[in-house]
């Protein structure tokens, strides 16, 4: 494919350059050559025309002519016409003095069909036969639409307007177009005797059906032009009339004064001639030429600006949508020279037999001017009339577009060749000879979209639209068009006239063994590559001729393709390539640059893309498909159009065929050795290396490397330069023979309808189908894949379940006429695809499963060319039907195949090559992903999602799966289970990805393969930090440490699947270690961060994963080490943390709330101590407060962050206790600051709630950190604060405080221990400076008389098995005496001990009895009740 898209980039620039082509004002003729021109055959007229002739003077035959659409002689035009009631061909309208009649003709073919017009028959037809109203009409011609329009010698035009009519309305009549109502009247009342105004009659009519335009050309030479409308159907208007043409040029452009002629003393005056359109291939600037009587030409614009004056043969300018307004000369071109010769074997013009008297000037009665040929009729004084005959010079072109002519230059003047012809009589029509229907059609299909070819008209018939190819010269259509050929009618007969085309003078150079400075004159002439052209056309037999090439033709002409000595050898360009660097003066020279020579290669390569461009013109850069019908364009699809071959099946037989023969040629000539094979022979295998490697490459091993960047390369060796060419020219080959298999693949496809074929196709493939021009389908990939998918098509027409045929019957013409686009390999799948069809259809299970194997084994042979869509879900198929065999089968395909075409896709492993560029390796990659995504399509369809693009064939529906639950499990493991089989690690990982977005973690982490871990690691890991091995674990204190790390929400999934994999393979401190990197890894993206309860569930996991390995990984020396490392202890401390973190963040939100609800509203009844006082109104507080919480969740902090970032500023002293417990806090000797947190705690809880809220406060938090050791308690503390705040608040009456209050509260900080208060109460009691108010100590002791009850209480509930609740309940009833025997006699002598000493202590209080006697009563009560034999009973 390199090969042909190279020498596609060489064809593409041949054909740019072909385009724009040049010409030579140099005019030489070869007398030895064989005529340009020549005469073929001659007809006499019967005498009776002729003496009526001669009897009339030579007056009264204007209307004779000639039809060359049914190859007659008669009396005019006709146009083409089909009438219901006859088979009419065409309409024959003959204009006498009296009446216009229509004649229908009628045209049959012989039986062999060589000639469509071989019988010719005339029907009348009376219906269409009107009066001519007086008027005589002069010319008459018509429209490709079917207008019939007359001039008349009043001047005026008419239009015969005909139609199939009705019982009463006329079927034909005259309307005259140019008259006004005055001269209607006139001619009606007036009779023509007494009408005397000059009338100027129009005495000629031509019609441009390109450009729609109707010109006229009167006696006294004026020239009108009249619009037809922008599509030639529309109402005749003048726009344009010129009477002074001629006058505007004479004083420039008089009469040409001919070689050894004397000067005349007054030029005679011209009159014009004739006029004709020219087409838009010739120019679309130029649209009219008018010939002279003097041979000068005039070239005429209807355009308003004039472009330039060298035009002609331009293809710039107006195209044929501006519509003319105007008339005016462009240029003009000087009368053909007299005295030069044509190259005839008779009849030259020359001045012998003229006196020197004679004007020497042209004399032209008529003229004809047709695709760039100009026919004169010459009445100069002389013994015979001649014709001239005007017409390109051909080698004007292949001069331009040879690279080795000598003189090449880049004007665009037009060189023309004249030749003389003898005639007897008065020339009065000439007409070209159209091509065979056949031909035509040909030729209109193959340029009819080129706009070079200015094939613009729908209407007009191929014969007359194929003829316009000619003025694009002889070189470039001789390999499709037939020689032209002309009929000249004059008054003493016809004779026929041929061109020679320049391969036609070559043929009969070769016929005739010429001499061969003959030869090299040919050579000369048209430059060594046209001929070389011509010479190879002539070898492979491509060109139109009548007549066959005969062998020895063809050989000869090989030889000469082949002979150095006509074109030439490879070279360098120019000559001093290694110009000397010496400066005349003998110094050396730094300042010129030394451009390196380029190899120019000889005629015969440079023979060989002229003739591949001319072959492939009419296709390489245009559409292969179009839409006909509907409205759809190439950039829009039309719903109702319909998609077809651009070209006919014959056009594109034919180009096939010759370019099947030029491609055979080469290769002949190639495996005899022949030419430039011959010379490179030695230098290996001329199939082989030569033609593979480049020049370069050739010589590498004869040069040592270039030691310096700045010295000049040595040029290359003639035998270089050859290998070089030949390796060019077969290139060239490869190209000829890759568009001849894409021709014959075209043609096979429209045979088998295009429409049909994609109508399964989704928009857009049918949308580049459309868009696909030859060249991208012979030399692109994209080109390739299309070609490959319309094989598809036609292959299911054959094989599907309606199908036509087996494989057999279309892959064998596949194999034979495009191997190129149908190799061995697709003739293998597809009779794998046959045998899965076959498997669909039958019933029977054991064939059924024979046909699926037959068909894996098939596809096994060949994965690279394996379309795995189709295949894959045709085994998809089979797996429905639920048979173990077949379901075997089918999965083994399904998994194996794409793998074997990932293989065969990047068999040098660039997918896995880290070292290489990127670019390889992603391109590499992607061609896998399309194979492993069949894997993964097909355990979507079995997950029941969706797929983005349809899974299965482009043609058959994709049957519905009907599987339960249990058996699409059981195909999903299979799946697994054979990707995991394979050593493709990049299709591991492509499965394992699905597998995740797909949900089927269990089925992964089950059936994963050894790499599963490796992947996981590898996809979840940060760069800088990796999951180790549980060997590496030394310190889990470091490690921990050091995972707090951000972490992308896509790996989160990983980990976690990572994890789930550890806790099933039971590797627990591994599972762990990954639940605390996601525990406290730190978001990257918004959106992503996981919640404090999400990390809470982590680190729980983890814990639970290091107590799992603690108990179950005793034999497991790497776990046990980190285990007793510390490892449980650091992740419940992790654990702990995040939960105060959570408790300060719930606090926040709560505080947040609180200040929102409650605005300009303190909550605070007593004191300032509270955390929302004095910020209930303030929003910046209540925004610092949102902050904050904000900060908490979005990621893990420390215990020293919350507690002095958080905790202390916001007063949230309940959880900074619990962290300073946590922490087993010991920052000071005096506990300062635990006390003192307690003490703001304390308050806090004052003023929120009284004494009760501080009760309540100090169970809840004394309880969590009793019994400590003994700092994180002060009791001391605690009680005297509590007892001093009940004192006040119920002196001052804002609370009332029970006795017994503080005292519970105190012993349930303690959890229920009655000595840790008692003492404390001792302590203080004892200390007279801290309790020097009688009342506090009496509060004090009231306390401490609850203390001991409770105690009592305690100790009895304690024995009898219930709490102190029930005890009380217990003692509230009778007491027997059974129950002194169980109280504890050392702990009843403590209490009456301790009764005793309080009840002294009342007493010795400052204060009246009256306060004091209940004190002092309840501890003698107590006393009395533990010393009496029913204890208890006052209790």
């Amino acid at each position: 494919m390199r090969d042909v898209t190279n020498a596609g980039a060489v064809v593409s620039d041949r054909i740019g350059r072909e385009n724009r082509g040049a010409g030579f004002t140099l005019l030489c003729v070869i007398l030895q050559w064989p005529p340009l021109v020549e005469v073929v055959d001659t007809w006499e007229l019967p005498p009776v025309l002729i003496e009526r002739y001669n009897a009339a003077g030579g007056e009264g035959t204007a209307l004779c002519g000639i039809f060359p659409e049914i190859r007659r002689r008669g009396h005019q035009w006709i146009t083409p016409y089909f009438c219901g009631d006859f088979d009419i061909m065409y309409l024959l309208v003959l204009a006498t003095p009296v009446e216009l009649i229509l004649v229908g003709v009628c045209c049959s073919g012989r039986g062999d069909e060589t000639d469509p017009y071989a019988e010719v028959s005339l029907q009348p037809l009376p219906e269409y036969t009107i009066p001519s109203d007086g008027v005589t009409m002069t010319c008459i011609t018509c429209t490709d639409r079917g207008h019939i329009f007359l001039a008349g010698r009043d001047g005026h035009v008419y239009e015969l307007q005909y139609t199939t009519g009705s019982s009463w309305q006329k079927r034909c009549r005259k309307v005259c177009l140019t008259a006004g109502l005055g001269s209607v009247i006139s001619r009606w009342v007036v009779p023509n005797v007494f009408k005397f105004g000059a009338v100027d009659p129009i005495v000629e009519m031509v019609v441009d059906s390109e450009r729609h335009v109707l010109y006229a050309r009167t006696e006294e030479m004026k020239i009108q032009v009249f619009s037809l409308g922008p599509n030639g159907d529309g109402p005749l208007k003048k726009v344009a009339e010129e009477r002074n043409l001629i006058t505007q040029r004479e004083s420039s452009y008089g009469g040409r004064q001919q070689a050894g002629s004397r000067a005349p003393s007054r030029p005679p005056k011209s009159s014009i001639v004739c006029i004709s359109p020219l087409s838009t291939l010739e120019s679309k600037w130029l649209h009219l030429v008018a010939v002279l009587s003097d041979g000068r030409r005039m070239y005429l614009s209807t355009a308003p600006s004039g472009g330039n004056n060298n035009a002609l043969g331009g293809l710039n300018g107006l195209g044929t949508n501006n519509r003319p307004n105007c008339l005016k000369v462009v240029t003009t071109r000087p009368s053909p020279p007299i005295g030069v010769s044509g190259g005839l074997a008779f009849g030259a013009l020359s001045l012998a037999g003229r006196s020197q008297g004679d004007d020497l000037s042209l004399k032209i009665e008529s003229a004809y001017y047709s695709s760039g040929t100009l026919v004169l009729s010459d009445s100069s004084p002389s013994a015979v009339s001649s014709l001239l005959i005007v017409n390109r010079d051909p080698s004007t072109q292949s001069l331009s577009s040879g690279s080795l002519g000598a003189g090449a230059r880049g004007s665009r003047a037009l060189r023309e060749s004249v030749s003389s012809i003898p005639v007897e009589g008065r020339m009065l029509f000439v007409a070209d000879v159209l091509p065979l229907p056949d031909t035509a059609s040909i030729v209109q299909s193959l340029y009819s979209e080129l706009e070079l070819c200015g094939f613009h008209n729908s209407w007009e018939s191929c014969e007359k639209t194929s003829i316009k190819l000619w003025a694009r010269g002889d070189l470039s259509t001789q390999h499709i068009l037939p020689r032209r050929k002309i009929v000249i009618f004059s008054t003493m007969g016809m004779m026929e006239v041929v061109f020679n085309r320049p391969i036609d003078i070559l043929r009969r150079l070769l016929e005739s063994n010429s001499p061969r400075p003959l030869l090299e004159d040919f050579f000369n002439r048209f430059g060594a590559g046209e001929a070389a052209a011509m010479c190879l056309m002539l070898a492979a037999r491509i060109v139109y001729t009548e007549a066959f090439i005969s062998n020895i033709v063809a050989e000869k002409a090989a030889e000469a393709f082949e002979d150095p000595r006509v074109v030439g050898m490879p070279q360098l360009e120019g000559s001093g390539a290694l110009s000397n660097t010496r400066t005349a003066a003998g110094g050396f020279s730094m300042g010129q640059v030394v451009q390196e020579a380029e190899p120019v290669f000889s005629g015969a390569h440079e023979g060989l893309c002229l003739c591949s461009s001319r072959l492939l013109l009419p296709l390489w850069e245009l559409p292969v498909f179009i839409i006909k019908g509907g409205s759809g364009t190439s950039d829009a699809i039309s719903e109702d159009g319909i998609i077809t071959c651009r070209l006919s099946v014959g056009a594109m037989h034919v180009l096939e065929d010759k370019i099947r023969s030029l491609e055979k040629f080469l290769r002949s000539r190639r495996n005899q050795r022949r030419g430039l094979y011959g010379c490179v022979a030695g230098l290996g295998d001329v199939t082989g290396s030569i033609l593979i490697s480049t020049g370069s490459d050739l010589v590498a091993g004869d040069r040592s490397m270039v030691e310096s960047n700045k010295r000049q390369r040595l040029p290359y060796s003639p035998a270089e330069l050859a290998a070089m060419e030949v390796r060019a020219m077969e290139c060239i080959r490869q190209l000829l023979l890759r568009c001849g298999e894409a021709l014959f693949l075209l043609q096979l496809l429209s045979q088998h309808l295009v429409a049909r074929l994609i109508q399964s196709f989704d928009a857009n493939t049918r949308q580049a189908m459309v868009q696909l021009t030859f060249h991208q389908l012979v030399c692109s990939e994209e080109g390739d894949r299309l070609a490959t998918r319309l094989i598809s098509a036609l292959m299911e027409y054959y094989t599907g379940p309606d199908g036509r045929g087996t494989v057999d019957d279309i892959s064998n013409r596949l194999r034979d006429g495009c191997p190129s686009y149908y190799k061995e390999s697709d003739y293998k799948f597809y009779v794998a695809v046959e045998y899965l069809e076959r498997a669909a259809a039958t019933s029977d299970t054991e064939e059924r499963e024979n046909l699926a194997r037959e068909a894996f084994n098939n596809l096994s042979k060949i994965p690279e060319s394996a379309d795995l869509q189709t295949v894959c879900k045709r085994f998809e198929d089979l797996r429905l039907l639920n048979q173990t065999a077949v379901f075997l089968n089918s999965m083994k395909a399904v998994v194996r195949l794409p793998l074997q075409k990932a293989q065969a896709a990047d068999p040098a492993g660039d997918a896995f090559n880290e070292q290489i560029d990127a670019a390889i390796r992603e391109h590499a990659l992607s061609r896998r992903m399309q194979c492993y995504e069949i894997v993964t399509n097909a355990l979507r369809s079995l997950k029941g999602e969706a797929l983005q693009k349809e899974f299965g064939s482009p043609i058959r529906p994709v049957t519905q799966s009907v599987l339960d639950q249990a058996s699409r499990k059981k195909y999903i493991c299979q799946i697994i289970q054979l990707g995991v089989q394979s050593s493709d690690r990049v299709f591991h990982e492509y499965l394992y990805r699905t597998l995740i977005d797909l949900g089927l973690d269990d089925e992964l982490l089950e059936y994963g393969g050894p790499d599963l871990v490796q992947f996981l690691q590898n996809a979840g890991r940060d760069p800088t930090h990796e999951v180790r091995a549980v060997s590496s674990v030394t310190s889990p204190t470091s490690r921990m440490g050091h995972s707090r790390v951000p972490v992308a929400s896509n790996q989160i999934k990983y980990f976690e699947l990572l994890a789930r994999y550890y806790v099933l393979k039971r590797q627990h401190v591994l599972a762990a270690q990954i639940l605390v990197r996601l525990a406290e890894r730190r978001s990257t993206e918004a959106g992503d961060t996981p919640t404090l309860e999400q990390r809470r569930q982590y680190l729980s996991n983890a814990v639970l994963q290091a107590k799992s390995a603690g108990e179950t990984d005793s034999f497991n020396v790497s776990a046990r080490a980190a285990i007793d490392n510390g490892l449980l202890d650091l992740l419940e401390g992790k654990l702990a943390v995040l939960q105060f973190q959570i408790k300060i963040k719930e606090e926040l939100d709560a505080m947040a709330s609180r200040l929102e609800a409650s605005p300009g509203r303190s909550e605070s009844t007593t004191n300032d101590s509270s955390p929302d006082n004095g910020h209930s109104g303030d929003a910046s507080f209540v925004l610092a407060v949102r902050e904050k919480a904000k900060e908490l969740s979005v990621d893990l902090k420390t215990i020293t962050q919350l507690y002095n970032e958080y905790a202390v500023p916001f007063e949230l002293w309940e959880i900074c206790l619990e962290m300073l417990y946590f922490a087993s806090y010991s920052g000071d000797a005096d506990s300062s600051i635990v006390r003192e947190t307690w003490a703001r705690l304390i308050d806090q809880a004052l003023s929120r709630g009284g004494i009760a809220e501080a009760c309540a406060v100090l169970k809840r938090v004394g309880s969590h950190v009793f019994p400590g050791d003994g700092a994180m308690l002060p009791l001391d503390t605690l009680c005297l604060h509590l007892e001093k705040a009940a004192q006040e608040r119920v002196i001052a009456g804002v609370e009332p405080v029970g006795d017994e209050d503080i005292a519970r509260a105190l012993l349930a900080a303690c959890k229920g221990a009655i000595e840790p208060v008692l003492n404390t109460y001792d302590q203080l009691l004892s200390n007279g400076a801290i309790l020097p108010s009688p009342s506090l100590r009496l509060r004090l002791l009231r306390s401490v008389l609850a203390v001991l009850r409770e105690w009592a209480m305690s100790i009895f509930a304690q024995k009898m098995g219930t709490s102190a609740a029930g005890a009380s309940l217990i003692l509230g009833g009778p007491f027997s005496l059974g129950h002194t025997t169980v109280l504890n006699q050392g702990v009843r002598d403590k209490i009456t001990s301790a009764a005793n000493r309080y009840m002294t202590e009342v007493r010795r209080l400052p204060l009246p009895q009256n306060q004091t006697e209940a004190v002092y009563r309840g501890f003698r009560e107590l006393e009395e009740s533990l010393l009496s034999p029913f204890p208890f009973e006052r209790l």
